[in-house]
């Protein structure tokens, strides 16, 4: 599709203030990407000292907030048409592009150097990649060029915790591959039932969303078969070494959930969503948000339990020390 990036005229710049250049990270979206991390940091066999736990946290952060501020330098033209982007630093002229491209790029390299510095460079080389994915595959070219983006570059967003899990252990295994699919498969459901409810932000901004391309009852259909694609995903997890009876039994109800929800939107048609403003297709994306939470919580849970014989084990002997 023709892309704006010519044709678009920005405010001029005003005065930055500090709470600008933090909505360039774009937090909501870090705030995900460091749970999931954390969450691979820790199911993963071995573990890290705290310090270095945390430095590990805080930089693949300034990761995840380096590819945003890159995806919003790039994508300034189309968030300045979408009433859902408009009010973003830099379409809203309060943080010139150049300004965001720098700050992408300074971050970006701190990020992956120090991660490298203080864990490993396996975990450093999946968060360069990551960044690269994000800005450069997604933002500057699938995004404008597929329906497919949302599929493709779901991935960006799936690595965080298959870099938790190489942060700990140097390598990537079944468990981490699953937690990376889990992600993977969610995102597009997700934002397709996004994208339902948006209505003409897609169009206006010339991205070619599903919804634009294909139409939305194409789209409903695809929501369906994603989502009944994600469950034999995110039960397998269940049956592996992060698994257990507490993450399968939130995998199960939350999948359930999932599945009803996207069978509901399939059964629609415009007429209906129209004469309740989307009610059901908002109501699954509000789902959708809790879902990944839910199963990363559940497999934090599952890990707990697994450390319990050797906290019970330390605390039979401390009556012991205690006599030395």
């Amino acid at each position: 599709m023709t892309e704006l990036r010519t044709d678009i005229s920005y405010a001029p710049p005003g005065e930055a203030e500090f709470s600008d250049y933090i909505a360039l990270l774009k937090p909501r979206v870090m705030s995900l990407v460091v749970f999931t991390a954390l969450t691979g940091l820790l199911v993963a066999p071995g573990s890290l000292h705290p310090v270095e736990a945390l430095a590990a946290i805080i930089f693949i952060a300034l990761g995840a907030g380096a590819s945003g501020a890159l995806n919003m330098w790039w994508d300034a033209d189309i968030d300045r048409v979408m009433a859902r982007t408009a009010r973003r630093p830099i379409p809203a002229g309060k943080v010139a592009p150049d300004e965001a491209m720098a700050l992408g790029l300074a971050l970006s390299g701190i990020a992956v150097v120090m991660l490298w510095l203080a864990t490993n460079a396996l975990a450093a080389g999946l968060l360069a990649f990551t960044i690269f994915f994000y800005a450069v595959v997604y933002s500057m070219w699938l995004k404008r060029a597929t329906p497919q983006n949302i599929v493709i570059g779901g991935a960006a967003g799936a690595f965080p915790p298959m870099i938790g899990w190489g942060a700990v252990t140097g390598s990537v295994s079944l468990e981490a591959c699953l937690m990376f699919g889990l992600i993977f498969m969610w995102t597009p459901p997700h934002f397709w039932a996004l994208a339902l409810f948006m209505k003409s932000d897609y169009h206006k901004a010339r991205v070619p969303m599903l919804t634009v391309t294909h139409g939305r009852a194409a789209t409903r259909a695809h929501i369906l078969v994603y989502t009944l694609a994600l469950v034999p995903v995110a039960l397998l997890a269940a049956f592996t070494s992060i698994g257990g009876p507490v993450y399968l039994a939130a995998a199960l109800v939350m999948n359930a959930w999932f599945v009803q929800g996207a069978w509901a939107i399939w059964r629609r048609d415009e007429a209906q969503a129209e004469a309740d403003s989307y009610a059901t297709e908002k109501r699954v994306f509000r789902f959708s948000l809790s879902y990944l939470f839910v199963l990363f919580a559940a497999l934090l849970v599952e890990a707990a339990l697994a450390h319990l014989p050797a906290y019970a084990t330390l605390a039979a002997y401390l009556p012991v020390m205690e006599l030395f």
